[in-house]
């Protein structure tokens, strides 16, 4: 008989660690006021203060997600994202006049001068989103380790703009393809520290879950239906998107209903409708205010468009239109952006946040002309 000595013992196997929800920990009334805070100084300062709202909104909304028990820090400013507006702005305004005094020598010309205009516009404004992107990922740190980003915005612009031309070819139907081809390419050029970046989802699989809204689609344009299927349509899209990503090992997952969004784009509308009426109602009181200040009827102020030359319902009515336009931004900034923060969070479902645990500091600062750019081509995500 042999007899063979046991060997080392086996350590007993390691249990696979639980899902880790997504939580947020903000207050919508602490939000609230600094967003309406936000829209007073906005108004105050023509404009110029979105660029500081900007940054404390990322930082209020960064600072309250929590994975893990960590909340990530956004560390950009606002005097980067008005620095990088501003270059943005001194390297476009050219190209505007360029092409409008082309425009003006090839006048014969006029039926086609914009198709050229748009496409670069087009391309361009792919390029910024991408810089953009990079910018934001630059300024996000979780637990000391920085997101960053590389590729080339350059590459990302081209391949957007030539599945954007098969997306119209194909009346849409190429949009799911589309959107996972350019999130592969974004997320294999995105780490957080050394842990690179992927993206799993399939075009077939967003195309699948969403197939019948691009039947609904025509009907829900002209109908009462166009926000529900609008809704249920990026309720999907976040799902697929957010299922789809990962980190090295880390992956998330999405358990988000299609019905979860359709509230939030109701209650935008409901406000809008309400907002409208209390302008229409300001209107009337201007008009009222300028025709006495006139000392003529209202019939004979439109009568003799006496109304175009008064100055006082002109500076009231350019009062009334942006305080329209900055209560519009507070409504959307609350629900279509806090609160839909809030939802996305709360059904998204992070797995073996483990393999983030050991991760070594790589990556360097990006500059924010990329986000300058895609806010004076009005492309800006968040």
């Amino acid at each position: 008989m042999s007899w063979t000595p046991p060997g080392p013992p086996q350590p007993p196997p390691q249990p696979v660690p639980p899902p880790m929800p997504v939580a947020f920990s903000g207050s919508r009334k602490e939000f609230f006021r600094l967003v309406a805070r936000g829209a007073g100084l906005e108004l105050v300062t023509l404009g110029f203060y979105r660029f500081w709202l900007t940054t404390d909104i990322r930082r209020h909304l960064w600072s309250n997600t929590l994975i893990d028990g960590d909340a990530p820090e956004y560390t950009g400013r606002g005097k980067e994202l008005l620095i990088g507006f501003l270059v943005a702005l001194a390297i476009l305004m050219p190209i505007y006049l360029g092409y409008f005094l082309i425009g003006i020598e090839a006048e014969h010309l006029k039926a086609f001068a914009s198709l050229p205009l748009v496409a670069f516009f087009y391309l361009f404004g792919q390029f910024a989103i991408y810089r953009a992107r990079r910018y934001r990922l630059t300024r996000t740190v979780w637990r000391g380790v920085r997101f960053w980003m590389s590729g080339s915005g350059w590459i990302y612009a081209l391949k957007a703009s030539l599945w954007g031309l098969l997306v119209v070819i194909t009346l849409g139907l190429a949009l799911p393809w589309r959107e996972a081809a350019l999130e592969r390419y974004k997320m294999r050029h995105s780490y957080y520290g050394d842990l690179q970046g992927s993206f799993e989802g399939r075009g077939w699989d967003f195309f699948k879950r969403g197939w019948w809204l691009w039947l609904l689609m025509p009907f829900a344009l002209v109908s009462v239906f166009g926000p529900f299927a609008y809704a249920a349509f990026k309720a999907i899209e976040w799902r697929w998107w957010l299922s789809g990503i990962r980190f090295g090992g880390v992956r998330l997952e999405s358990t988000m209903r299609r019905s979860e969004l359709i509230g939030l784009y109701w209650k935008v509308i409901g406000w809008a409708v309400l907002l409208g009426a209390l302008f229409s109602a300001y209107l009337a009181l201007c008009i009222f205010l300028a025709a006495s200040m006139d000392g003529s009827s209202i019939a004979d102020f439109f009568r003799t468009e006496a109304f175009a030359r008064s100055i006082p319902l002109m500076v009231l009515l350019g009062i009334g239109y942006l305080a329209l336009a900055l209560a519009m931004n507070v409504v959307m900034r609350v629900y279509l952006m806090r609160d839909l923060w809030v939802r996305v969070l709360s059904s998204t479902i992070v797995h073996n946040i483990e393999a983030a645990a050991n991760v070594t500091a790589r990556g360097e600062l990006a500059n924010a002309l990329g986000e300058g750019f895609a806010d004076g081509l009005d492309v800006a995500g968040f």
